[in-house]
C-alpha cells in the first residue's frame, strides 16, 4: 500500500513537472533585461524580456517582440538551452505514457509484476532524465544571458521551468528508489474467472 501511494506521488509530481518545462519551452518570460543601467531603464520605464524564441521590449504602452529565426548568427547558448528544452519536453511523454500504464488501476491482460516493474524503472529514469535537461538549461541560459547584458529580474518562464524540472526530478527519484520492488507490483492483483462448478464468479488472487 505505502509503495503504490508513493508511486502515485512520483507519478503526479512528475505529471505536473512536465507540464511546467513545456510551459517553460514555449513562453519567452526568462528573463527581464536592461540595455543602460539599472536606474536609467526604470526611470525611462524601458525593459526588455529575452527567451528562447523571441527578444522582446517593454516599455509604457508598447509590448514588441522579434522572433529569433536565423539559427546561423545566434549565440550557441540559446540553440543548445534550445535543444535541452525540446528533449525534455519530448522525453516526458514516453515516461508519463510508461507510467500512466503500470498504474494500480490499470491492468493490461494477466501482466506480470515484473513487467510493470521493468516499465515503471523505465519511465522514472527518463523523468530524471527530463529533470537534469530542464535544470541545465534553466541554470545555463540566465548565466550567458547576464555576459550579454544586465539582467534586471528572472521571469515566470524561468521559474516555471525550475519548478517543473524539481517536480520531475522529485518524481523521478520516488519512482526509481522507494516504489516497491518486482514482487509488490504483483501483489493485491485480483481478476473474476468463471468457475466449472459454479455459476457465479469467484475471486481468485493473481501474481
Amino acid at each position: 500500500m505505502v509503495a503504490t501511494c508513493l508511486h502515485l506521488v512520483g507519478f503526479v509530481s512528475s505529471f505536473v513537472g512536465w507540464i511546467g518545462v513545456i510551459m517553460a519551452t514555449s513562453t519567452n518570460d526568462w528573463v527581464v533585461t536592461c540595455g543602460y543601467t539599472i536606474t536609467t531603464c526604470r526611470k525611462m520605464d524601458e525593459l526588455g524580456s529575452k527567451g528562447l524564441w523571441a527578444d522582446c521590449v517593454m516599455a509604457t504602452g508598447l509590448y514588441h517582440c522579434k522572433p529569433l529565426v536565423d539559427i546561423i548568427i545566434l549565440p550557441g547558448y540559446v540553440q543548445a538551452c534550445r535543444a535541452l528544452m525540446i528533449a525534455a519536453s519530448v522525453v516526458g511523454l514516453p515516461a508519463v505514457f510508461l507510467l500512466l500504464t503500470v498504474l494500480p488501476c490499470i491492468r493490461m491482460g494477466h501482466e506480470p509484476g515484473a513487467a510493470k516493474y521493468r516499465r515503471s524503472q523505465l519511465g522514472g529514469i527518463l523523468l530524471i532524465l527530463l529533470a537534469l535537461c530542464g535544470i541545465v538549461a534553466t541554470i545555463w541560459f540566465p548565466v550567458c544571458a547576464h555576459r550579454e547584458t544586465t539582467i534586471v529580474s528572472f521571469g515566470y518562464s524561468l521559474y516555471t521551468g525550475w519548478i517543473g524540472s524539481t517536480l520531475c526530478l522529485f518524481g523521478g527519484c520516488v519512482i526509481v528508489c522507494c516504489s516497491g520492488d518486482a514482487q509488490s507490483f504483483g501483489e493485491n492483483r485480483f481478476y473474476y474467472a468463471s468457475g466449472s462448478s459454479s455459476p457465479t464468479h469467484a475471486k481468485s488472487a493473481h501474481v
